[in-house]
């Protein structure tokens, strides 16, 4: 199909999810041109088919790395004349995911027992480094200096401790319940997006040494 003078921007994120074994490249790609009837046929133009696990008792999850260089060859098979303009990753991952929808009772009870470790976890974390520095004779001795007195028992000093220690962890986390203090992402969202471009970078290069990517000959 001839083309003149036209020109396709294409954005590819890192890493897509997608759903139906069979892909299109508009499940992966975001794109833009002038010419209406190109961005129609191209957004429906199946680019990779995964494996079909039919015969399998449970489909398995599947990733495949990709190569934009495959992506701009296979769109000049059908264009030989459309300029394309990569505004986004150079090597990508598409994950096939067969099954998205995990049993709800199974979901929580995940997270239950998530939250139970989460939690005795934090508190023996937090009552080792009390112990570690004796917080409970620095009370003691700052009650004192500052009193006059002898503490007897639990004071204001500790009940103040333990308070501002949970408002701290409420503030460091940005999140009361579901809902978030500012609109910043918190300090977990910040090192769990980190932690996954770290995964799809070492998958990515993992693939490319192993020759398990799918790029131009």
């Amino acid at each position: 199909m001839g083309v003149n003078n036209e020109t396709l921007y294409l954005k590819i994120e890192q890493n897509t999810i997608v759903y139906d074994r069979h892909v299109v490249l508009n499940d992966i790609a975001k794109m833009e041109c002038t010419n209406e009837a190109v961005l129609r046929q191209l957004k429906q133009k199946k680019i990779y088919s995964f494996t079909n696990q039919k015969d399998e008792k449970k489909e398995k999850n599947q990733m495949q790395v990709f190569s934009v260089l495959k992506i701009i060859e296979q769109i000049h098979e059908d264009y030989p004349s459309l300029t394309i303009s990569n505004e986004g990753e150079s090597d990508f991952i598409i994950e096939y995911i067969p099954n998205p929808e995990k049993p709800k009772v199974m979901n929580t009870i995940k997270t239950v027992l998530l939250c139970i470790i989460i939690f005795f976890g934090s508190a023996f974390t937090i009552m080792a480094f009390n112990n570690d520095i004796s917080v409970t004779d620095v009370f003691d001795k700052l009650y004192g200096q500052v009193t006059g007195t002898k503490a007897d028992g639990v004071n204001e000093l500790e009940v103040c401790y333990c308070i501002g220690l949970g408002l701290g962890i409420i503030l460091f986390f940005n999140h009361v319940g579901r809902k978030k203090i500012t609109p910043d992402p918190t300090p977990i969202q910040i090192e769990m997006r980190k932690y996954e471009k770290d995964v799809d970078t070492t998958f990515i290069e993992n693939a490319g040494r192993g020759g398990h990517s799918i790029d131009v000959s």
